[in-house]
């Protein structure tokens, strides 16, 4: 029996779960503020601290960290690869360090289950990172050639969430078309077209709907002119589209579950701005629909806020005439992980080394 230790960083949450081989025996929501968030100025920065936070709790609940066969994290923002189980390595440390492809939480999986791996003298692994890359490429064309569209999206989850849908049907992922909705501190929308991911929006570096904590698309040339104002240095704009926009900017707060709240009691301003997210995702659905020419067996919504009543409903009524829609609250992304480790240390596959 294998006994894993599975680290999930998010935007705006620690998530971590034991598992004995493919068996989930605990599991832990870390939520931070966003107020500590963005204390840090990289995310970087962050790495002693959410392991620390993951240190503490273990302990509180009488976890031995070095009792585990191995670390896993959550992929993080490195070159295009292909999906599978990576061992971590210094390259993949290197790039991660450096933010070569950008900043976002995900890339502490990776770090912080390296630091505990190397500190128990325990084996380190990332799975189907946030990079992988089976766009096809139509898509990838920006429309301008100083610029390409690039595959940033919740590759772990969505795989996930569409293999148990198939396998719920009784059928092969690879015989399905799908669009997959992940709802959480990013939103990414994904045409799936037999069993590959031809075409998702950047669901980090503003493209497609906006999020409890991202811009989403925004107007081009307004952007331009606030960079030359000289109001603002560069890394405060780029937070603008990735940590302080959508809700963040709208009503100061990353917490989609806080804006429901408002908007339930009353609150006129909240319920707007939540109700053009969900406008937002369903247009994006629409585009992956045309992406695969109408030909959809089923739309999945999944994520954290897809827990939301309100959110689904907000999404379904202008969608619900393309195809099927499919709720997975939540993710998979623990057990997706465990089953990746798994299969590499069980030797039913290998380890493939990043690059």
């Amino acid at each position: 029996m294998n006994k894993l230790l599975i680290i999930n960083p998010g935007s705006t949450s620690t998530k971590i779960g034991i598992f004995e081989d493919n068996r989930e025996v605990k599991s832990f929501t870390l939520r931070h503020e966003a107020s500590v968030i963005n204390s840090f100025k990289k995310v970087i920065d962050q790495f002693e601290w959410r392991k620390d936070e993951i240190k503490k709790i273990l302990t509180e609940n009488n976890e031995r960290l070095d009792s585990f066969d191995a670390f896993v994290g959550r992929g993080g923002l490195l070159k295009p690869i292909k999906s599978g189980t990576y061992r971590v390595n210094e390259a993949m440390l290197s790039d991660l360090r450096k933010s070569i492809k950008g900043e976002h939480a995900s890339n502490l999986g990776a770090i912080i289950a390296h630091g505990l791996g190397t500190e128990f003298g325990k084996e380190s692994f990332i799975a189907d990172p946030v990079v992988v890359d089976e766009m096809e490429d139509l898509a990838r064309i920006s429309g301008h050639k100083a610029f390409e569209k690039v595959s940033i999206f919740h590759a772990l989850n969505q795989k996930a969430v569409a293999k148990r849908y198939a396998k719920e049907k009784g059928v092969s992922y690879a015989d399905l078309n799908l669009i997959v909705v992940h709802l959480g501190g990013g939103i990414s929308v994904g045409a799936h077209e037999k069993g590959r991911v031809i075409d998702v929006n950047n669901a980090l570096n503003g493209d497609g709907p906006f999020s409890p904590e991202r811009s989403g698309s925004l107007p081009v040339a307004d952007l331009v002119e606030l960079c030359y104002a000289g109001t603002h240095e560069k890394s405060e704009v780029l937070k603008m589209i990735t940590g302080k926009g959508g809700f963040v900017s709208y009503l100061d707060t990353n917490d989609a579950r806080e804006v429901e709240e408002k908007a339930a009691s009353g609150d006129a301003y909240a319920m707007k701005i939540y109700s053009a997210m969900g406008y937002q995702v369903a247009k994006e659905v629409g585009a992956a629909a045309a992406v695969l020419s109408g030909k959809v067996d089923a739309i999945i919504l999944t994520g954290g806020i897809a827990y939301s009543k309100l959110m689904v409903k907000l999404i379904r009524e202008r969608v619900e005439f393309i195809a099927e829609v499919v709720v997975y609250p939540g993710e998979d992304e623990l057990l997706a992980l465990a089953e990746a480790a798994n299969r590499v240390l069980s030797g039913e596959e290998e380890a493939i080394t990043y690059e």
